[in-house]
């Protein structure tokens, strides 16, 4: 009969293996501990990961080290990783390639069976969390019976809801009987939702993940010596975090009914991960006994198998892939050797976008930053809000003492725009309106050198026509952030016919010394981002203005699983700003998108959404519904959810279609990662363009699809419409 891990092993025959080197540790009481370096021979740019041949290779070095304790050879077992990292987890490249459900289900099980010997190994077992653990790293700590962590361990997170995944290799089921449920639910659904948030050492070692802290200095001599006074008695380990009978009783389950409305009131029911985990957690109070914790382990299995064979965690590996490899290495972006220095930068506008930009420039570049203004009292009250955001920073421990300082004396402001002579860099954040920004730059290009580099934020006006008026047209590149700007990823570099090479290759090494992805786009109206939305919002407030009810518009698009309603994202941008950006596309494509003359009547009664006192959404002012209501023309005719869903995403992938003609961005890819990036869109859904093939709206609306990325089959298919 064949082993199952053949097909296994056979699918990563070109698995990078994360190797398990064992040595032997004298301790002080005389006893021998087996500490195993988990180590892929690859530097850190290649974080451990676990494929089938990796666990294998962990489970024979497990296997014989529960032989010699069996022997009474040995007195323990810790397991440590390569320099700075543990692991990261599961191989996403091997899983990705997993056949069918059944295969899946093999490689989780296999990962069960071989990190669950850490908790039968017949002698104490110890991680050394010695740096970055993800996933699957920190599942192997959570299997043995206690941890220590390196004080400078950057990363400890589970990622897995954020991909699509849940954690499956005892994560769920362990850990919030470590650290309780109400911990447990922000580790492994909370903050993977919120971009991904991970923990430091110091936030593992307080939630009780971590039994033990040490410095790196001297973490790896400490970790052995604690482990030797545990084995000898000498240290008790208390896990204060862990769940007593009462928070089993009650606490559980209601700590779990209000995450899960929470989440429905977040992200919609849309995304199955997050509430496959809320049922794994649900669950897992029960695991108080070894056949408790085979039970959590087994539902794990089955949990992981269906996800790893849906739609959403082949969506989820292709955005995961355009994020980590695309959006690092970006199509089109010229040779870097090309970028001009940047010593000062300087910043047009003092009001609340600006002062992100001159926070984040000094912040990351570590240059002088200079802004301005019309007056002196703005100019001030820029700076004001800047020194206010650094001191936030520094309570919340992001900067340090001296680096505050440091940023308060680097940006200063002025109202006299020759004081940006020594620019090379300068950025304008001032009105969109295309005469205001003409102005401003020709007001401080006869300050600037020939090689400085002029910058503008628009998120729709035409850059070509922002410095066509210059004497050097050549060095004007768009540089559009998304909002807020420290914390959205993403900035479209718009390149107009005149933008020099060197000037786009400036502006793509400033976006990677900003720690932002960067997406090259032709000037064209509403670049990539804005374009997408101003399709949904245009569509949307059409459909209100003839007749559809907003609840209907607001709910239709649920299907797409994003993360707010259309007009929750109105009401987020503004309904100036909306009403602005929908006048500018129909400006450009009168055919394709609508203005709304009820969008600027809103907009000046300031009337859309109810909230309540804390900012919830309660539905929709009804001011607004009779404001809209009043001007309906006659005949009006209502859509269905259903119609105007259909109409939207026909709508979307005709447009995408278009943009890819114009040659807007070079592949369907740029389109999905803006939006990943750009728009908070959901890594479940890939972006747009998988979601539009998977509906059939490509075929329906230019006769083709975007192809990506493919569905694995119909038992794939079957699989994604399995109840969470």
């Amino acid at each position: 009969m064949t082993d199952p891990m053949d097909e296994l092993t056979t699918l990563s025959a070109d698995e990078v293996v994360t190797h398990a080197f064992s040595r032997d540790v004298a301790l002080p009481d005389g006893g021998v501990l087996v500490l195993v370096t988990l180590d892929n021979g690859r530097d850190h740019t290649r974080p451990n990961t676990f494929g089938p041949r990796g666990l294998l290779e962990l489970e024979a070095a497990l296997l014989a080290a529960e032989e010699r304790a069996t022997r009474g050879e040995i007195v323990g077992l810790a397991v440590t990783g390569k320099p700075f990292i543990l692991a990261a987890g599961a191989d996403l490249s091997q899983v990705g390639r997993l056949q069918d459900r059944e295969t899946g289900k093999r490689l989780v099980q296999l990962g069960h069976r071989v990190l669950g010997r850490l908790g039968r190994l017949g002698v104490p077992t110890f991680c050394f969390i010695n740096g970055l653990a993800l996933g699957g790293g920190l599942e192997v700590a959570l299997n043995a019976t206690y941890r220590t962590v390196d004080a400078s361990a950057p990363a400890i997170a589970f990622p897995e809801v954020f991909l699509g995944l849940i954690p499956g290799w005892g994560g769920a089921t362990l850990l919030p009987n470590l650290i309780g449920i109400e911990n447990a639910l922000k580790v492994i659904v909370e903050n993977p939702l919120k971009q991904n948030r991970t923990l430091m050492a110091q936030q593992a070692f307080d939630l009780g993940i971590a039994d033990a802290l040490f410095p790196s200095a001297t973490f790896l001599e400490r970790s052995i010596q604690w482990a030797a006074d545990v084995i000898a008695g000498r240290v008790t380990v208390e896990r204060p975090h862990a769940p007593g009978r009462l928070e089993r009783l009650a606490k559980w389950d209601i700590a779990i009914g209000i995450a899960r409305k929470q989440l429905e009131a977040r992200i919609g029911t849309v995304p199955r991960s997050p509430y496959v985990a809320l049922e794994l957690l649900k669950g897992a109070k029960k695991a108080t006994t070894p056949a408790g914790i085979a039970e959590g382990f087994a539902a794990e299995d089955e949990a992981l198998a269906d996800l790893i064979a849906s739609d959403q965690f082949v969506a989820s590996i292709y955005a995961f892939d355009l994020v980590q490899k695309r959006a690092r290495k970006p199509v089109g972006a010229p040779d870097p050797a090309l970028a001009k220095p940047v010593t000062k930068v300087g910043v047009i506008g003092a009001g609340l976008m600006a002062s992100q930009f001159a926070l984040l420039f000094a912040r990351r570049l570590k240059v002088p930053v200079l802004i301005t203004d019309l007056d002196q009292a703005r100019v001030d009250a820029g700076i004001q809000r800047i020194r206010d955001d650094i001191t936030a920073l520094q309570a919340k421990g992001r900067v340090s003492g001296d680096e505050a300082n440091r940023l308060v004396a680097s940006i200063t402001g002025t109202t006299d725009v020759a004081d940006f002579a020594g620019c090379d860099w300068v950025i304008e954040a001032v009105f969109e309106e295309l005469g205001v920004k003409q102005s401003v730059f020709a007001n401080v290009e006869p300050h600037l050198s020939p090689e400085a580099v002029l910058a503008t934020n628009t998120s729709s006006l035409s850059v070509e026509a922002i410095g066509a008026k210059l004497a050097h047209p050549e060095r004007v590149v768009g540089f559009h952030f998304f909002n807020p700007v420290a914390v959205m990823p993403l900035v479209e570099v718009v390149r107009t016919p005149a933008t020099d090479p060197a000037t786009l290759s400036t502006a793509m090494v400033v976006a990677r010394a900003l720690k932002k992805n960067a997406v090259i786009a032709k000037d064209a109206p509403g670049f990539v981002v804005n374009r997408i939305l101003a399709k949904v919002l245009g569509e949307a407030m059409h459909a209100v203005d003839t007749g559809t009810p907003f609840e209907v518009v607001d709910t239709a698009l649920d299907p797409f699983g994003l993360p707010m309603s259309p007009f929750e994202l109105l009401d987020l941008v503004g309904l100036q700003v909306g009403a602005h950006v929908l006048d500018t596309h129909h400006a450009a494509f009168p055919d394709r998108f609508f203005e709304s003359a009820n969008l600027h009547a809103l907009a000046d009664a300031g009337v859309l959404l109810e909230k309540d006192a804390a900012g919830t959404v309660k539905g929709f002012d009804k001011r607004a519904v009779a404001l809209v209501r009043k001007s309906l023309p006659k005949g009006a005719t209502a859509m269905t959810a259903e119609e105007f869903r259909l109409r939207v995403e026909d709508g979307l992938a005709d447009e995408i279609h278009r943009m890819l003609e114009e040659e807007v961005v070079a592949a369907a890819e740029d389109v999905d990662l803006c939006l990943i990036l750009g728009a908070g869109y959901p890594f479940h859904s890939g972006g747009i363009t998988p979601y539009l093939d998977r509906v059939g709206a490509s075929e329906r609306a230019f006769g083709d699809t975007f192809h990506h990325p493919p569905l694995r089959g119909a038992a794939h298919r079957e699989a994604a419409t399995t109840p969470a």
